[in-house]
C-alpha cells in the first residue's frame, strides 16, 4: 500500500486551531518555527538512538556516519522525496489557510489573511 506523505502532511487536527497573537503573521512564523523544533527533536532522538545501537551492536561508529557520502542517485533520490515531505509537514499551517481562504472560510479569529 503507497501512502502520499506529502499530501497526508496537511491533514487537519479537530477542532479550532488555538492562537496565540493578534497578528496573522507572526502567528504563521510561530507555527513554522515550532513544527521544525518538534520535526528537529523527534530527528535528534532517534539518530541518537539509531547511533548508540548501531555503535554497541559494532556495526559502525559516529565517525563512519560523518565521513558517509551517498553513493547512488537512487539513495540521492530518496533523500529528496524525504526532503519534500519534510518541508511539507512544516508547511503544512499555510497549506490549511490556503484551502480555508479557497473555501470560503476563516480559521483566524480577525479573518485577516496575507494576500498570495
Amino acid at each position: 500500500m503507497s501512502v502520499d506523505y506529502i499530501a497526508d502532511a496537511g491533514r487537519k487536527a479537530k477542532g479550532k486551531r488555538p492562537y496565540f497573537f493578534d497578528d496573522p503573521q507572526v502567528e504563521r512564523l510561530m507555527n513554522i518555527t515550532m513544527s521544525i523544533a518538534g520535526e528537529l527533536a523527534v530527528t535528534r532522538e532517534r539518530l541518537d538512538t539509531i547511533e548508540r545501537l548501531l555503535e554497541k551492536a559494532d556495526v559502525f561508529n559516529q565517525a563512519d556516519v560523518d565521513r558517509y557520502v551517498p553513493d547512488t542517485k537512487e539513495v540521492e533520490a530518496e533523500r529528496q522525496i524525504k526532503q519534500q515531505e519534510y518541508v511539507a509537514r512544516i508547511l503544512r499551517i499555510l497549506q490549511q489557510e490556503r484551502e480555508a481562504i479557497q473555501e470560503g472560510s476563516s480559521s483566524y479569529p480577525s479573518g485577516e489573511y496575507l494576500d498570495d
